[in-house]
């Protein structure tokens, strides 16, 4: 049984390796050769690598690839994604390709609010609570200048403090809740570094109003913490046709299938099991961009799957409709995304993928990122109505299979071209491949 470590930290990276590899895979030397391979010795782009993180054994690749021909409010982009499923950048580059006749995507911004809150347990009275807040606020603006400065110069900073009053649902809890403004940055340093100077006003000022008691001036700040849920930080990104335009499949009218693509998203807006799998799709292209642009995908996908159900029920973030002839498809999302800070300025590709998309602001990336959702929603939705998702997807699929089965060159050359016209299952790939071998 293999014991616990102290220490590890403070390992080389080759005893971390060897200690892994020795106590936890069974074969160490293949399995430090395998972890050697992705690792760029004597590499400073390894060196920054390193820093990133805690304890860095080697690096994980992702593909890495450009969906093109995305017209957005007239501007020609090629989209980076990174990701490692089949068929995601070609489905996105299909729609793109689709609308870019038909006017392109147009992408605007609806806002861009960040929020932070000071949670806290005051036991006393509420009207109290609120005559101090009224006394605090300045006080809490005045002593987080220092910390503004450079924000404000940007154009951004703190929107508003506002005392919530949240002991209906957990006794004696209070938020300190503020909305800022952070321009191209994320801003979660930012804003985590204001709320704790509040805390720290909070509990100072609080010690010290002559209208409390002994046991109302012991606030006790819980914590103080940025949100990821940012429901006034959001995108909306659209497109539009002639009904009569949308010539999807040769076997079904434009009109049918445009009804088919409302009647798919009306279903997502009803059935959880459906929107779920229907947003997934939307993710695939929203955290292909996000990541590969150095922003936080973790962060963007729980705020977008909080707003997903903001009315109570999760469902779809997308919709769809046909007025007076035009069918038109759009998406409405939150996106707390940044183009200066981070990795943005630290990761070699992550600014080359921003030099790639023309070096954006915030804004601009926020409608970049919520079009690429939008095409992928519209890629996936159009197969589900038209020829299933399986053909498409399966013939991406086809490498995957074939390196697996361990098929060479010249074996994979003669089966892709076997199953241009037939359709790819793995058992049906591997039966083909024995016997071609025979």
């Amino acid at each position: 049984m293999t014991k616990p470590i102290s220490g590890f930290s403070k390992l080389t990276k080759e005893e971390k390796i060897d200690w892994v590899t020795t106590n936890y895979t069974q074969n160490a030397t293949q399995s430090k050769k395998i972890l050697q391979t992705y690792w760029n010795e004597n590499s400073s782009i390894q060196q920054l690598h390193d820093e990133f993180i805690e304890n860095t054994l080697t690096n994980l690749y992702m593909p890495l690839g450009i969906a093109p021909n995305f017209l957005i409010n007239q501007t020609l982009y090629a989209i980076p994604m990174a990701i490692e499923e089949s068929s995601v950048i070609a489905a996105a580059s299909k729609a793109a390709k689709f609308w870019l006749n038909k006017g392109g995507f147009k992408a605007e911004i609806i806002g861009t609010e960040k929020v932070g809150q000071v949670h806290f347990i005051f036991k006393g009275e509420a009207t109290k609570l609120n005559s101090f807040f009224t006394y605090l606020k300045p006080i809490l603006l005045a002593e987080s200048a220092s910390l503004t400065t450079s924000m404000k110069k940007r154009g951004g900073g703190i929107s508003d403090i506002v005392l919530r009053d949240k002991i209906s649902e957990l006794d004696h809890y209070f938020q300190l809740h503020a909305t800022f403004q952070t321009k191209d940055a994320m801003g979660a340093n930012f804003i985590n570094s204001c709320l704790e100077q509040f805390a720290a006003t909070l509990k100072k000022e609080a010690a010290n109003y002559n209208e409390f008691s002994a046991l109302e001036k012991d606030v006790e700040v819980v914590m103080s913490i940025l949100s990821n849920y940012v429901p006034n930080c959001t995108v909306r990104a659209e497109v539009s046709c002639p009904v009569e335009d949308l010539k999807l499949a040769a076997e079904l009218t434009p009109q049918y299938t445009a009804e088919k693509i409302i009647q798919a998203i009306n279903i997502a807006k009803v059935e959880p099991y459906r929107a779920v799998t229907h947003n997934k799709g939307i993710m695939n292209g929203i955290d292909a961009v996000v990541l590969a642009t150095g922003n936080d995908f973790r962060a963007v996908e729980a705020g977008v799957h909080a707003y997903a159900c903001r009315n109570g029920q999760y469902s779809s973030l997308t919709h769809a409709n046909i007025e007076n002839g035009i069918f038109k498809f759009w998406i409405e999302l939150p996106l707390a995304l940044g183009t200066v800070g981070g990795l943005t300025n630290l990761h070699p590709l992550v600014k080359l993928n921003m030099e790639i998309l023309q070096r954006p602001s915030a804004e601009e990336l926020m409608q970049i990122v919520a079009v690429a959702g939008l095409a992928q929603n519209f890629a996936a939705v159009s197969s589900l109505v038209t020829t299933g998702i399986q053909k498409g997807h399966m013939k991406m699929h086809l490498m995957n299979i074939l390196n697996q089965l361990g098929a060479n060159e010249k074996e994979k050359a003669t089966l892709v071209e076997y199953f241009k016209t037939k359709p790819v299952t793995h058992h049906g790939v591997e039966i083909q491949l024995s016997n071609l071998r025979k």
